[in-house]
């Protein structure tokens, strides 16, 4: 039996600092963690933001809260107006902004009859909306209360009920949207009432 002198295990790093590492290579309990590695050869210097990035963190520090939910009100504001103005429930099928997907397969796609959904649920007139887009009808109540709900607790701190959603109504709604676009394209009836 040989003995093995370890009188060296308990010997710090030799170019670690005595004051805050530690004995296994580590910083030492209550150490501060921004002295770490820096007491070892080859540590990471400290990149200087560049001139862009330190004015967009003055700009976003600057800017009030009620900014952005503005801006996104403003981008669906010009959605509707535009949904409005443009009548799309009496433009031609291959009318611009036009379906990639339709006018070069004559499938609906995924989004296809959205717009004039919308157009029929500003005239109130939900059995025509549900006719065009029925999911888009039917996820419209709960995608205007969550941005209500965020726009509200960004720009004036509301703090409104929080619809809970999951991984797995996400995946559900993602599932029921892929049947309901491939449905509206089969050629029997009743599917081919979906078609828009």
């Amino acid at each position: 039996m040989t003995s093995v002198d370890r009188s060296d295990a308990a010997q710090p790093h030799p170019h670690a600092d005595p004051e805050t590492s530690h004995p296994h290579g580590g910083p030492a309990a209550g150490a501060p963690q921004g002295d770490w590695p820096a007491g070892y050869p080859g540590g990471y210097p400290v990149v200087e933001s560049d001139r862009f990035t330190r004015f967009v963190q003055r700009a976003h520090a600057r800017t009030p809260r009620w900014v952005v939910p503005l801006a996104a009100v403003g981008c669906v504001a010009a959605g509707i107006g535009y949904t409005l103005l443009s009548d799309p429930t009496r433009s031609a099928p291959d009318a611009l902004p036009t379906c990639l997907l339709k006018l070069t397969t004559g499938l609906d796609c995924p989004g296809c009859g959205g717009t004039r959904a919308l157009w029929y649920v500003l005239h109130a007139d939900l059995p025509a909306a549900a006719r065009h887009h029925f999911l888009f009808v039917f996820a419209l109540p709960f995608l205007a209360y969550l941005f209500v709900a965020w726009a509200g607790r960004q720009a004036f701190g509301w703090r409104l009920p929080e619809l809970r959603i999951g991984p797995k109504l996400i995946g559900g709604f993602l599932a029921a949207w892929l049947a309901f676009s491939v449905i509206r394209n089969l050629p029997w009836p009743p599917f081919t009432a979906l078609y828009v």
